[in-house]
């Protein structure tokens, strides 16, 4: 395990990013810029609320700005010490991607993944509720979904619910989880927290690094 956290420190922001496409100045590939961290980006295929591929994620890779990659890779590599590591769910996020989040919740005819995400919420509270809005942190490119893995097996840590799951046992502040489903929460929160990060209260997976670079900037170029 020495051996391998070296190679993460030494290896921060190396390589080419010759095989993907030309990002905007000051955003980076988050697998290049954290050596070593797990990516499953669920809008990128149908394992998501929305049961399908979601509109501008043409490829299954997590992107960030420079700042929040940076910050990151800190998170990545204290947690490697302990045995664990960071798997992605889901990072910069495209305007168009949050405006076909929009589209999908007005159809309320269209509720083919909701026993698995929001089993009890009627599709029309979504949007009372706070779970789809029109504006996402996600899109200025310093806010993060994630979770905790086993770095040797790879197994995902027990935080309680699933990713994306629209429901209160979700809220940080939720008295449902286990004591050892809390514990592994304050995990992720106390790293993520120590290298700049803040949580959100209603989802124990997001992140936004403070003091973002763009903070007032929605941006819309694609996942690819």
């Amino acid at each position: 395990m020495k051996a391998i956290i070296f190679i993460v420190i030494i290896s921060c922001f190396s390589g080419s990013y010759a095989q993907y496409a030309v990002l905007p100045e000051n955003f980076v590939y988050v697998e290049k810029a954290v050596p070593g961290i797990m990516q499953e980006i669920r809008y990128a295929g149908k394992h998501n609320f929305t049961g399908r591929t979601v509109q501008s994620y043409n490829a299954p890779v997590a992107i960030l700005t420079k700042a929040a990659a940076k910050a990151l890779c800190k998170v990545q590599e204290e947690l490697l010490n302990e045995g664990y590591c960071l798997k992605i769910f889901d990072a910069y996020r495209p305007q168009s991607a949050v405006n076909n989040f929009v589209e999908w919740a007005k159809n309320e005819e269209d509720t083919v993944a909701k026993n698995v995400y929001y089993p009890e919420v009627k599709k029309s509270k979504l949007f009372q509720k706070g779970y789809i809005a029109s504006r996402s942190g996600h899109s200025r490119g310093s806010t993060v979904d994630l979770t905790i893995v086993d770095a040797d097996t790879g197994e995902e840590l027990d935080m309680g619910s699933p990713y994306d799951f629209f429901g209160s046992i979700s809220h940080h502040n939720s008295n449902k989880p286990s004591k050892k489903q809390q514990a592994n929460r304050e995990l992720l929160k106390n790293v993520m927290n120590k290298y700049g990060f803040r949580p959100y209260s209603e989802e124990w997976w997001h992140y936004t690094l403070r003091n973002e670079p763009y903070p007032d900037t929605y941006f819309d170029f694609p996942v690819e």
